[in-house]
């Protein structure tokens, strides 16, 4: 019998790691050559190490309005966002750091992270369109352990972007990958910040 997603989300809190572990365990990997997952190659390798330094930007850049950090204090009941990713994904950079400045700021908000290769099981629970896409934001309530509502891979803006793409090639290039990180730039984390505040 398979089990419950709640009892899923409980044992992944036993692995799960705060932002600050993460980002030294993506700076490492980057300094070694390596990514997270079981498969290893150059690409995975470099996207680690673009993800590193792209965070690493957002970290220090990352600026939320006076009314934004209200409604972030605004919340008063615990919540934990659980989230799944991997150090190669290029949707986790920009979003990532939104995540983490927004739990910094409330200490109701809970921030834990793991890795989605080591939860397959749970991952399966929250599939987008059928396939395992990253970042996933699972958000819970502690009181009730129930999930509130998830959010991901990417923010509603940056999805219109993919899907039209898709629609009119058929896949993603490498070259849309690129385009997309510079639009992700001129957001500035908004439309991700955006999209995580209809989740309080």
């Amino acid at each position: 019998m398979s089990e419950s997603t709640d009892t899923l989300i409980e044992k992944s809190y036993a692995k799960a790691i705060s932002y600050t572990e993460y980002r030294t365990l993506v700076a490492q990997l980057a300094g070694e050559g390596k990514s997270t997952g079981p498969d290893q190659s150059e690409a995975l390798t470099n996207y680690t190490q673009l993800n590193d330094r792209r965070m690493k930007r957002w970290d220090k850049t990352l600026k939320f309005n006076e009314e934004t950090v209200e409604k972030i204090l605004r919340v008063d009941r615990k919540i934990t966002w659980l989230v799944l990713t991997e150090s190669w994904c290029g949707d986790a950079s920009p979003a990532l750091p939104v995540m983490n400045k927004i739990s910094e700021l409330n200490s109701n908000i809970s921030l834990k992270i793991i890795l989605r290769d080591e939860n397959i099981d749970l991952m399966n629970r929250f599939l987008t369109h059928g396939g395992m896409s990253i970042p996933k934001l699972i958000a819970v309530d502690d009181a009730t352990g129930n999930v509130t509502g998830d959010w991901g891979p990417r923010s509603k803006a940056a999805t219109i972007l993919v899907e039209d793409y898709k629609r009119e090639h058929g896949k993603l290039t490498a070259e849309f990958k690129e385009d997309l990180q510079v639009w992700y730039n001129k957001d500035k984390g908004q439309s991700v910040l955006n999209d995580l505040l209809n989740l309080l």
